[in-house]
């Protein structure tokens, strides 16, 4: 089991939003033990999983299926699904730690513009994507799910070209899994991550996450026009994004 020091919190609805970002600001995170619990228990793992952002591993079949377009893919587009389909039973986690309560309060983060989801769509199909919640420049991703082969890792990998053009700094994946390492994701003490945070902190990032998307995709347009494609999808520009490091 993961070490982690753990509090908790009382019951109430909403989580206040300064609350939120406070306890992220210092390592900290909510977690439930179902979606009816109303209570929450503040997690701070002695160690944390980060993907470097320079470091992404970009697999030559994920390369490929981003420049296959075989998604559409947004921003910002459907955070409430994204949510909810992050909580759904799964085959291995017949329960979430993504209560109703937790659901509501990161929907509040959202309306304020502290987080945000990527979408990944096969038609009007939302079949993968994640979510998690931004500030200075760190990003801290809270959920993904995946409906068909690697919908969740275009949706990560999308996130990463993002995050590089908006100047951010820490991507935070919580807990190491196989999945994840697989990814470029690297294990660091809390200390070390406590230090990454209090650094991100000294600036603002460039752009916000929507506004680094609007900038992707008109990048997109712009090839596409160019090269007389008629395509304005952001998957080849993404894939060569994330093929040299900043």
């Amino acid at each position: 089991m993961l070490e982690a020091i753990t509090m908790h919190a009382p019951t109430s609805q909403i989580i206040p939003a300064q609350l939120l970002l406070t306890a992220y600001r210092s390592g900290i995170f909510p977690m439930a033990d179902s979606r009816v619990d109303d209570e929450v228990f503040w997690i701070e793992p002695r160690e944390r999983a980060i993907i470097p952002l320079d470091d992404f591993h970009l697999s030559r079949s994920l390369a490929k299926t981003l420049r296959q377009d075989r998604f559409r893919l947004t921003c910002d587009a459907a955070f409430a699904a994204v949510i909810e389909a992050c909580a759904e039973p799964r085959p291995d986690h017949p329960e979430t730690w993504i209560s109703r309560r937790i659901e509501d309060s990161y929907r509040m983060l959202h309306a304020l513009g502290q987080a945000h989801s990527i979408e990944c769509w096969q038609g009007d199909r939302l079949v993968g994507g994640l979510y998690g919640v931004s500030f200075d420049r760190v990003f801290c991703g809270e959920s993904m799910f995946s409906r068909t082969a690697d919908a969740s890792k275009v949706a990560l990998a999308l996130l990463v070209a993002l995050l590089r053009r908006a100047e951010f700094r820490v991507l935070d994946c919580q807990f190491m899994t196989p999945h994840l390492a697989s990814l470029g994701a690297i294990a660091i003490p809390r200390e070390q991550y406590l230090e990454m945070l209090s650094d991100a902190a000294a600036q603002s990032p460039r752009c916000t996450l929507p506004a680094a998307y609007v900038a992707l995709v008109s990048e997109a347009a712009s090839a596409a026009s160019a090269a007389s494609t008629g395509s304005s999808s952001p998957g080849k520009v993404i894939a060569q994004s994330l093929t040299h490091t900043s």
